[in-house]
């Protein structure tokens, strides 16, 4: 609640000059008297006035009225991304990113309710106000802060503002005990990718392929989620897979109970993760951040973070729009 001071003047005229000249008395008789107890009252009121500014900063004061009024923020993600998000026997979501919204939700008094989605129509689904929020292990970079689609590098439409809340690097994996000399993304050309399509490890993979001599280029499966490109990895059908890190990591530990996969080289392109916001909603975005700022500072993110064991990733503070 934001604090409010009202003051009311109910004196009339003769009774303010009555007033005044008592006032002017009352200084007569203590101007050299003990200055102590207003020292106090000056200090108190300091005080109060400094604890009125902090109550009007809280990051639930900062959020819109009308998302305040509905007390949820809705949340666009593609729910098939573990350990980030995904369902778990029961159906749940849960993941790194369902555990940190709530934690965001509780400093903001709102409830973050999840919608599954494909990564590629997240945007525009924000765009199109069907979502008030983009969580999805999404990359925060300048192309999608200006809406720029990263291959032909012209405008598709509005950018988004994202508030960074982790560091993650692009991974190769292969199957496990066959990883065909792959240990870079040079040795991919000649060979075939699964992807999830409109990633960073997609753009990587077209741009790394335009790299290639002798016509080997590399040939790229994009997959509507990342589920799909391990299953086809998996089945022999590509001699390689990507995917950030922190997922990748995970595939190789659970898939098979840690048989089917392996990571190959080291991570690159380590770049922020970004809570995406539609440009404008600057209420929102400044609240979220005030929100995020405030779990990093108690201790809450970090337990969640190494809850996934993906410490690694961790970030001291609450950027905006830190991606290149």
């Amino acid at each position: 609640m934001t604090a409010r001071t009202t003051r009311r003047t109910t004196a009339k005229s003769r009774i303010a000059a009555v007033g005044a000249i008592a006032v002017a008395g009352t200084m007569l008789l203590t101007a050299c008297g003990d200055q102590t107890k207003n020292n106090s009252s000056d200090s108190a009121s300091a005080k109060a006035s400094d604890g009125a500014s902090a109550a009007a900063s809280s990051p639930a004061d900062l959020l819109p009225a009308d998302i305040k009024s509905k007390g949820v923020i809705k949340v666009g993600s593609d729910i098939a991304y573990p350990p980030v998000e995904f369902k778990d026997g029961s159906g749940k979501t849960v993941g790194i990113d369902p555990d940190l919204a709530a934690a965001l939700g509780k400093q903001l008094g709102v409830e973050f309710q999840f919608e599954n989605g494909t990564f590629d129509t997240l945007v525009t689904g924000l765009r199109a106000k069907r979502y008030d929020v983009a969580m999805s292990a999404m990359t925060d970079t300048k192309d999608r802060q200006e809406g720029i689609d990263p291959e032909t590098k012209k405008k598709v439409g509005e950018g988004v503002d994202f508030i960074d809340y982790f560091t993650a690097g692009v991974s190769i994996y292969t199957k496990k005990g066959d990883d065909q000399g792959i240990k870079t993304w040079a040795d991919l050309c000649g060979k075939k990718i699964a992807v999830q399509r409109n990633t960073v490890s997609n753009d990587l993979a077209k741009a790394e392929s335009k790299k290639c001599t002798g016509g080997k280029k590399i040939a790229i499966e994009s997959y509507d989620n990342d589920l799909q490109a391990q299953t086809r990895l998996r089945s022999g059908g590509a001699d390689a897979g990507s995917s950030d890190f922190p997922v990748a990591a995970y595939a190789v530990k659970t898939s098979g109970g840690g048989k089917d996969f392996q990571i190959v080289g080291e991570q690159v392109e380590a770049a922020p993760y970004g809570i995406a916001v539609a440009k404008g909603n600057d209420q929102l975005t400044k609240a979220i951040q005030a929100a995020l700022e405030a779990i990093i500072k108690n201790g809450e993110y970090e337990k969640i973070i190494a809850k996934w064991g993906v410490e690694a990733g961790a970030v001291t503070e609450a950027k905006l729009n830190g991606g290149s």
